[in-house]
């Protein structure tokens, strides 16, 4: 087994609880079709949430983004996604915490408001491991 799909597992075993509070939610819209992958190893990164048929991605960031450093971190990671064609949503512990309700209708408009795979990446197979 790969060393990334370990460690993936071993994280989704140690979700923080804003994490775990976000992953009920986002479960919930499974019923309208979205399906999320948690803890997924794409490209040397750790996305803490990501749906491959819409391209979106979703971090929940606790205090060590608030740094300088690790928010040019961030933008540098959201970047290279975005050239894959993805989008990045980040919500802060707070927000999960006190406003999860919230927090997934907003990922839920987002995600009817970018129906589809991207374009860029149509004609490539879903990404190894997708609905699993």
């Amino acid at each position: 087994m790969k060393e990334a799909t370990i460690r993936a597992r071993a994280m989704r075993k140690a979700m923080t609880p804003p994490e775990a509070r976000l992953w009920v939610g986002l479960k919930a819209l499974r019923r309208e079709g979205y399906h999320f992958r948690r803890q997924a190893p794409v490209r040397g990164y750790f996305l803490d949430f990501v749906c491959f048929s819409h391209r979106l991605i979703i971090e929940v960031d606790g205090t060590s983004h608030e740094t300088e450093d690790q928010a040019q971190k961030d933008r540098i990671r959201d970047a290279v996604f975005a050239q894959e064609g993805f989008r990045t949503l980040r919500f802060d512990n707070a927000m999960i915490r006190y406003n999860l309700a919230d927090a997934v209708e907003f990922v839920r408009q987002t995600l009817v408001a970018y129906p589809t795979r991207s374009p860029l990446r149509s004609d490539h197979p879903p990404h190894e491991g997708e609905g699993e």
